[in-house]
């Protein structure tokens, strides 16, 4: 008897940021689940990264047109505005290309600014699901925020006092999306939008698991509690991050991570978009020299002004011990004998893997949270801008596992950052974060496993109770059922 595969179709945001969870969660419904998974991504230029690293995925991929939206938008709209305007307008050709199929998708799976594509679930007999790439904190706060009333929002925005949600924490005014502070813009007209369809879909899959934010996920489950706007199940399929690749790496960084103790070395990124000032780059330069600790420190340019920048390609010159121009005279020179500075990009799952790494400063995106757990590497956070706050919040506050850097809106002295480093790198605090990191790491081996350790166990976050029931409808309407 011949069994049809559960064929899923997935349609993907533009950005690494949105294609790589996509891919991940492509991945592990493949090899965890027997389904046949098609992902849907814009086409980009064949020489950029996401490009190179879809190439090497070894999953279905099928690129559309790029929509040309330069008549729809303002060139100084929000970037959540042109995604959004941009996945609308993809949807025609998702459309066609689903239809086309021979094998048609039992399930579409859209990312957190495909809501438009929602409509195709019923045009093509599909069930829909959004994924949200970031947290279950991030999801509650989103999806219940817009249903407030002007007054309550205004005690949070306006009077700055914390946002109570029901069955989590409070969500303090500094901590507060930026997009809520700006209600007459389009950007928050534009998240709300999308926010308001999660409940739409029959499901919403989250990027995160029990033991990561066990009291999110309870109020999201239960209809007493976020569950009631929410509407829709809330599947938690985390941790989805990249995976680690087990060949040898030529990155130089290797070479001289290789040559140093044990759980030393404090890794420094602000993401591929995230950047500081000038001033905030010198006080950091300053800081770690004062601090004595190892080091690895991606670098790039500062920009004023913006703390959400494009990715910077150039380097910005340099002086003659190669200490880029805007860092102290001098840096490198310094720090050679405990300091590694690299340029704009590097391997950063497989750094924070490394035996050698024992702390990582991070401006708090999802993705780089999720990789600094699965490597049992204890953080200092420093946020930038989006849900970034929130989730320094959850590390700090709930979980225990970082530092967090106050008062990021100005430049964090050189002396507080030297004792921020100490005490995550070399004092008692820093042990206790690193032990309790471990722990979670243990807990997301287990929801992330492929084949169990070698057990029958396969796992979907552990195939919970709820994910059972996602897979199974899934599968049930492949059948015929």
């Amino acid at each position: 008897m011949h069994i049809t595969k559960p064929h899923a179709a997935m349609f993907s945001s533009p950005g690494m940021g949105h294609v790589m969870p996509v891919i991940e969660l492509a991945k592990r419904l493949s090899a965890n689940h027997g389904f046949h998974v098609t992902v849907f991504v814009l086409e980009t230029d064949a020489a950029s990264a996401q490009s190179k690293f879809l190439n090497s995925t070894g999953v279905d991929i099928v690129a559309l047109p790029s929509p040309n939206i330069s008549g729809l938008v303002d060139p100084e709209d929000h970037v959540v505005t042109k995604i959004g305007v941009i996945m609308r307008e993809a949807v025609p050709a998702l459309r066609s290309k689903i239809a086309a199929m021979h094998q048609k998708p039992t399930a579409l799976i859209i990312d957190l600014f495909g809501t438009d594509a929602l409509c195709l679930g019923a045009e093509l007999n599909m069930l829909t699901y959004v994924f949200i790439a970031s947290n279950a904190r991030y999801l509650g706060v989103s999806i219940y925020y817009p249903t407030l009333d002007k007054d309550t929002k205004e005690d949070h925005t306006v009077q700055r006092n914390p946002l109570p949600v029901p069955g989590c924490e409070p969500v303090r005014f500094k901590d507060t999306l930026d997009a809520y502070l700006v209600p007459d813009e389009p950007v928050y007209r534009d998240l709300v939008r999308h926010c308001l369809a999660y409940p739409k879909a029959d499901g919403i899959l989250v990027n995160t698991w029990e033991e990561m934010e066990p009291k999110s996920l309870k109020s999201l489950q239960d209809p007493k509690l976020l569950g009631r706007v929410a509407r829709a199940p809330v599947y938690p399929v985390g941790p989805l991050s990249r995976s680690v690749q087990s060949s040898k790496n030529e990155h130089p960084v290797f070479d001289w991570l290789n040559e140093q103790p044990d759980e030393s070395v404090l890794y420094i990124s602000f993401g591929s978009g995230g950047s500081l000032t000038a001033n905030q780059l010198t006080e950091l330069a300053w800081g770690l020299e004062q601090s004595q600790q190892r080091f690895v420190w991606v670098v790039r340019p500062p920009v004023d002004g913006s703390s959400c920048s494009e990715y910077f390609s150039a380097n910005g010159g340099g002086t003659k011990d190669n200490t880029p121009e805007y860092l102290p005279e001098g840096f490198v020179t310094r720090t050679c004998d405990r300091g590694f500075v690299i340029p704009s990009w590097a391997p950063q799952a497989e750094v924070l893997a490394h035996r050698a790494v024992g702390g990582f400063l991070t401006h708090c995106g999802w993705s780089s949270t999720l990789e600094s757990v699965v490597g049992g590497v204890p953080m200092i956070a420093w946020p930038l801008f989006a849900e970034q706050n929130m989730n320094a919040a959850l590390l700090s506050d709930e979980l225990g596992i970082a530092v967090r850097v106050d008062d990021t809106e100005e430049a964090i002295s050189r002396s507080k950052i030297e004792v921020l480093v100490r005490m995550v790198m070399a004092e008692k605090e820093g042990e206790e974060m690193r032990m309790k990191v471990k722990k979670l790491r243990d807990t997301a081996e287990m929801s992330s496993s492929i084949d169990g350790g070698g057990s029958a166990h396969k796992s979907l976050c552990r195939v919970t109770k709820e994910c059972q029931q996602f897979l199974e409808r899934i599968g049930d309407l492949a059948r015929g059922a």
